[in-house]
């Protein structure tokens, strides 16, 4: 089976999905114990969750440490282009002989039981990290956090909670503290945790589960702050001030996921050294990325490409307050969409700096939300809208009216990725 690569396994682990989506751990406690719990032979673990920023954030914690000589293990989802994108050893993404001989194993010690595509995706990665030397392991949550595949590593060395916002409502419950009680399942007793700005109802779920669980807490607004000055990153905690540069992914809130990494790196005691690295090393793509190469730069001429996977209310809001801080110029969105996502709560925040939208639907995805109805979303909320058949005639019927537009490609990770495999 491994001859014949990674992608031919992955294929088989879709087929072992069950019908019914139901999260427990019962699966994955399993399957680690037939591949003898590499969960428990982990270099040092920073345990990641959050609604926003939780790749960003764990891609500026990685810089940090490499930064200062650690090597690396990285796990995050979804992948954009490639699944190999998911994990990364000892900081380089992992091979695809690695990558197939890991999943076969795994693949084989899950003996044709129901598992989802997620859960047995993960142990294939907590089994390479623990067969690989590193450091540390950075785990990023896929979905919650209390039920989350990743979540099976009893003593971490730190967890951290990016901001919770409303999102997956169907899987984590319908109101903000019913999620943020979802996500503070990641604390474990005594295990320090990092908390990045939270509304007070989220907050104070984190809080109370912390105290139940004897958590030290680092709180924003608390234990440590933030803030822009004269185009520098300025962050304060107990142990001192630091004069940063700003961080090399663009957009406000990448000021606020810094701030959350900085006070990771310094819980775990790195000095201001590798907390510039984690500035100014830092890579991340689809996160107001600018697209430079590839057929679509081709097609867009004088145009600006830009390329974005956010795709809940709280990335509208935020990519929102990135185009408004650009330098003037005519700004077209091509957009599309799951049908799973809150389209209007996305949208909205959008319209007031957005000329047009352009609507697609996401090339061989099954839950793409159709061209028509995200163009009809844009419609009620006050945008101009349209639809087209491809990204590529979006760009150029876009450029036929504006040559010098700057035109953002939107919406979804999955619409991203797509783009990434032609365009990266």
């Amino acid at each position: 089976m491994s001859a014949k690569g990674s992608d031919v396994i992955l294929d088989r682990m879709m087929s072992l999905h069950p019908k019914i989506i139901d999260l427990t751990l019962d699966r994955v406690w399993r399957l680690l114990k037939a591949v003898d719990n590499p969960q428990n032979k982990l270099p040092a673990v920073i345990h990641l969750a959050g609604t926003n920023g939780k790749g960003s954030t764990q891609a500026m914690i990685r810089a940090g440490l490499e930064g200062a000589g650690k090597g690396v293990h990285a796990y995050t989802s979804p992948h954009l282009a490639r699944f190999h994108e998911r994990i990364r050893l000892a900081g380089e993404l992992i091979s695809e002989d690695a990558l197939t001989e890991v999943l076969d194993r795994c693949y084989a010690a899950n003996g044709g039981e129901n598992i989802t595509y997620f859960e047995i995706t993960t142990v294939a990665a907590l089994m390479a990290f623990a067969e690989t030397p590193a450091d540390f392991t950075l785990l990023e949550t896929g979905l919650g956090g209390r039920l989350d595949a990743t979540n099976v590593v009893e003593k971490p060395a730190l967890t951290v909670i990016t901001p919770i916002s409303i999102d997956h409502t169907q899987f984590l419950g319908e109101t903000l503290p019913e999620i943020a009680g979802e996500k503070a399942g990641i604390l474990k007793r005594g295990v320090p945790c990092v908390v990045g700005p939270q509304k007070d109802d989220a907050l104070d779920v984190i809080e109370a589960r912390a105290a139940k669980l004897g958590c030290p807490l680092y709180v924003h607004g608390q234990h440590w702050h933030f803030w822009e000055e004269r185009g520098r990153l300025i962050f304060q905690d107990e142990n001192g001030l630091l004069d940063l540069p700003l961080p090399a992914l663009i957009g406000p809130h990448q000021i606020e996921n810094a701030g959350a990494a900085i006070a990771a790196l310094r819980v775990l005691g790195f000095d201001e050294a590798a907390c510039e690295a984690a500035m100014r090393d830092v890579t991340w793509p689809a996160r107001m990325q600018r697209l430079r190469n590839g057929p679509l730069i081709d097609a867009a001429g004088t145009a600006e490409l830009w390329l974005d996977g956010g795709h809940n209310p709280a990335a509208g809001e935020m990519l929102a307050t990135v185009l408004a801080d650009l330098p003037k110029r005519p700004t077209h969105l091509i957009c599309g969409m799951l049908n799973t996502k809150d389209i209007a709560g996305y949208l909205r925040p959008l319209a007031g700096v957005a000329d047009s939208l352009t609507a697609v639907s996401i090339p061989d995805e099954p839950n793409t939300l159709p061209a028509d109805t995200t163009a009809d979303e844009a419609a009620k909320v006050g945008m101009t809208s349209a639809t087209a058949a491809s990204v590529e005639a979006a760009i150029t019927a876009i450029i036929q009216a504006e040559p010098q537009a700057r035109i953002l490609i939107c919406g979804s990770l999955y619409l991203a990725g797509a783009i990434l495999r032609e365009n990266g």
